[in-house]
């Protein structure tokens, strides 16, 4: 057994690969306070991703009361439940790291406008796709009650 097989035995298989550097994500982090756990968003902005495998981890920007916050994290660390992309940041990097010098307004990256229709599509597809089999199990499901009925 080599260690790639033992790394793929622990990385999520619902990883998010569908980010970059520059979107504006939800990272939704599970939080461990004595004996509850809660669920806690931290909305900003990639700038970094390195790594790969089971070491790859983003950096993840944002700004609270004035002050900036970077959060560094395993992607595939049991405390990241789920990463969303909010909306596609279109850049020419790929280290953000300017970032942290710029104030206000500076901060803004462009939002790419084209993936961001594509994302829309492509999540209008699942939905439909996703109906369509819900529509398709309860007919199946409909189906099995009235053949016991009938013999």
């Amino acid at each position: 057994m080599n260690i790639q097989e033992i790394e793929r035995e622990h990385m999520k298989s619902d990883y998010p690969t569908d980010f970059r550097v520059g979107d504006a994500v939800d990272v939704s982090l599970r939080i461990k306070e004595g004996d509850k756990e809660r669920t806690q968003v931290f909305s900003g902005t990639v700038i970094a991703k390195r790594g790969s495998g089971i070491g790859a981890a983003i950096t993840v920007r944002r700004i609270v009361a004035g002050e900036g916050v970077e959060l560094s994290l395993p992607i595939h660390s049991p405390k990241v439940l789920n990463i969303e992309v909010t909306r596609r940041g279109k850049v020419r990097r790929a280290k953000l790291y300017y970032l942290r010098d710029r104030v206000g307004k500076a901060t803004r990256i462009k939002e790419d406008l084209k993936a961001n229709s594509a994302d829309r599509k492509r999540d209008q597809a699942r939905k439909k796709a996703a109906k369509a089999a819900k529509a398709k199990a309860k007919a199946a499901e409909s189906a099995s009650e009235q053949a016991p009925a009938e013999a």
